[in-house]
């Protein structure tokens, strides 16, 4: 594909309101389609001020910025704006894979250069990007006399909204976690104040004049992580607080040396939730693919033998468990479905934790992930699964990855290893970052794709590393097996607030449905792990959850035989171009995704029953097959109750889908 790459530097004198003779100095950029408009001011007593206007609204109004380093401290006041530079830049690109191939990248940036008047004298950059979907942020520290190693406490750049917005927020306990919590409805008000508690990203925001708004952040690299807290001292208002301290150094979150930029701080904008979803602001701030050949890079579903994880299956006469036979009989399963992968978890070198200090999630340090346990054999496994198709996944859990991966990647290349899933990271501070960004690079030099769970968010680098295929950083169908938390409220909330940051690893696909009263967590004397909601609901979660590595939860036992198992055959996971039809955030959603020239599109909703009307104005004109897949009609009270109907549709034809409660619609249009 041609790429179209347009570069321009514009006048710092039109981008620049007042420079030079007075206290305050203001500068502004607008995006290439004029939708939104940034002012920088700075005074010497108040210090930088940035505001945002979105299709003539203010959105976000003088929000400050500051930085205290462990040495010489604030760089906040007594600033003088000392010049001004504005480019605009349009290019296309392809992605290897995700939720559309042809991205376009169109910003028009600003760097807003500032001095200290008095000394040291330190300088500092801002780097304002405006996109016609949103707004990015970076610093920028150049080279100095006196900045050259330096440490960051904290930063401080505010987001101050115009009014006391509802907004859908996720707390944490601690910066050390699997950032695993729903997304709450409440306002800017109500968020937590509570020091030791984290607010999550992303912070999604209902702008109450026909916009709303998502607070995250973009290319993580060798950085502290973002969060936010509540800033108390304004009205409206939440502020960035990188993730813990440096394990370096327990007074800073930050080590580095100058020039240095930081990750982007971004303002996803939208009319409708839907737009934030389509926005390729995440990648567009991520650097290019620097692996290479990606042909080696395979999309695609998994098998699974730890979510079910009991010992005994009806179909079988061995226990389940970390063992050879067990191992073949998913693999066995992934063949039949067509599925490319199977993942072998936990166990299979080992017991991989030990109780330390009381906690019995200690990492073990005896154990050897170039090994196997007496009862299990990989390289038998490679090439069992390899006369069938399928590929094989091997979990690790992430101190032994850290301490042996320059000897076990190569070592699982040799035995025709396809991948990891490396697990229990529960961190995003400056060394597990770089811990990312190791595996990932070496991964690559062995042909290893990745799956990382105990994860922070993704903030768009597998853009970079496009071998990095999915990660966790969600509360998914995991939780099912102890509590009641995954409820179609929930599910229905994530697509607006989790997926906003890219792939998510909800591992979808449980096969004992039930109703809201039937429901019951294995803890709650349930034999197996249940899912809330539909049959029709679960299935319609591989369309609208973006992952291009789908691992499916249940047990070979519970899908064979079973209704839709047609649609776990031939969806894919990665995709040409995805549109958000219609949705509301915790309510309903139907998002329509096009692989080749084929359609799927998918919709669920929560415990209210709905009926949706789906337009198809934006088919080719063209004839279609549609086969579509929806809650039969008794799935009110038996929720497996799946129905299937086929007929024929046009360009702008509509069709009626009618969702039972926690329920699902699919579609398939395959031109005729």
């Amino acid at each position: 594909m041609k790429k179209l790459i347009v570069i321009s530097v514009l006048s710092a004198l039109a981008a620049c309101q007042s420079m030079g003779n007075g206290s305050s100095n203001r500068a502004e950029v607008t995006s290439p389609s004029q939708l939104i408009k940034v002012t920088v001011e700075n005074s010497e007593n108040k210090g930088i001020r940035y505001s945002v206007i979105y299709q003539d609204k203010p959105i976000i109004e003088r929000a400050g910025f500051s930085l205290e380093f462990l040495k010489n401290g604030s760089f906040a006041n007594n600033l003088k704006l000392t010049n001004i530079k504005v480019k605009e830049k349009s290019q296309q690109w392809q992605r290897v894979w995700g939720k559309s191939k042809d991205v376009i990248d169109h910003y028009r940036e600003m760097t807003v250069s500032f001095v200290e008047i008095s000394e040291p004298k330190r300088k500092l950059n801002l780097i304002f990007r405006a996109y016609d979907d949103g707004v990015a942020l970076r610093y920028r520290i150049p080279k100095q006399e006196n900045i050259k190693d330096f440490s960051i406490v904290s930063e401080n750049t505010e987001f101050r909204f115009t009014d006391n917005h509802r907004v859908w927020a996720t707390t944490w306990n601690n910066f050390y976690t699997h950032q695993e919590a729903a997304y709450n409805e409440t306002t800017l008000q109500d968020l937590t104040d509570d020091k030791d508690k984290v607010i999550g990203t992303p912070l999604v925001v209902d702008l109450n004049n026909g916009a709303y708004a998502a607070i995250l952040e973009a290319n993580l690299t060798d950085w502290s992580g973002m969060t936010l807290q509540k800033t108390v001292q304004t009205q409206h208002s939440v502020s960035t607080r990188l993730s813990y301290h440096n394990r370096h150094n327990k007074d800073v979150k930050v080590i580095s040396t100058a020039p240095r930029f930081s990750p982007w701080r971004v303002i996803m904008l939208g009319e409708k939730p839907g737009d934030l979803i389509e926005s390729d602001l995440i990648h567009n701030l991520n650097e290019p693919n620097a692996i290479g050949d990606t042909a080696w890079i395979k999309p695609g579903k998994s098998a699974w033998d730890w979510w079910w994880s009991g010992k005994y299956a009806p179909d079988v006469d061995f226990e389940l468990g970390a063992n050879t036979e067990t191992m073949k009989y998913f693999i066995d399963f992934a063949a039949e479905m067509g599925w490319e992968y199977q993942l072998v978890d936990w166990h299979w070198y080992g017991n991989p934790f030990l109780e330390v200090n009381g906690n019995k999630w200690g990492s073990n340090p005896h154990v050897d992930i170039t090994k196997q346990n007496e009862n299990i054999d990989i390289q038998e496994l490679v090439a069992y699964a390899s006369k069938k198709n399928v590929k094989l996944l091997l979990w690790l859990e992430w101190h032994h990855v850290e301490k042996q991966m320059d000897e076990a990647f190569p070592l699982y290349e040799k035995w025709g290893i396809a991948g990891v899933k490396i697990d229990f990271m529960a961190a995003n501070d400056q060394q597990m970052v770089n811990f990312y960004h190791r595996v990932m690079k070496k991964a690559a030099q062995h042909h290893l794709v990745v799956d990382m769970h105990g994860a922070y968010q993704p903030t768009g680098i597998s853009r970079t590393y496009p071998n990095f295929l999915t990660r966790e950083g969600v509360m998914g169908n995991e939780h099912t097996k102890w509590s009641s938390k995954i409820t179609p409220d929930h599910c229905l909330t994530l697509p607006f607030t989790r997926m906003l940051t890219g792939h998510m690893d909800f591992t979808p696909g449980g096969y004992l449905h039930r109703t809201k009263e039937q429901f019951k967590a294995v803890g709650g004397n349930a034999p197996a792990p249940q899912v809330m909601g539909t049959r029709a609901y679960q299935l319609a979660m591989m369309v609208v959850y973006e992952s291009v590595l789908q691992v499916v939860s249940d047990t070979p036992y519970n899908y064979r035989g079973q209704s839709g198992l047609n649609l776990l055959q031939r969806v894919p996971t990665t995709w040409d171009e995805t549109r958000v039809l219609h949705g509301e955030i915790g309510d309903y959603i139907t998002i329509a995704r096009r692989s080749g020239d084929e359609w799927y599109i998918g919709s669920m909703t929560d415990w209210n029953g709905r009926t949706l009307n789906i337009e198809l104005d934006f088919l080719d004109n063209a004839k279609y097959q549609a086969h579509i897949w929806q809650d039969g009609k008794n799935a009110n009270t038996n929720p497996s109750d799946l129905a299937e109907q086929k007929l024929i549709i046009n360009k702008g034809d509509t069709i009626t889908a009618t969702l039972a409660s926690g329920g699902g619609h699919i579609i398939h249009l395959k031109k005729l």
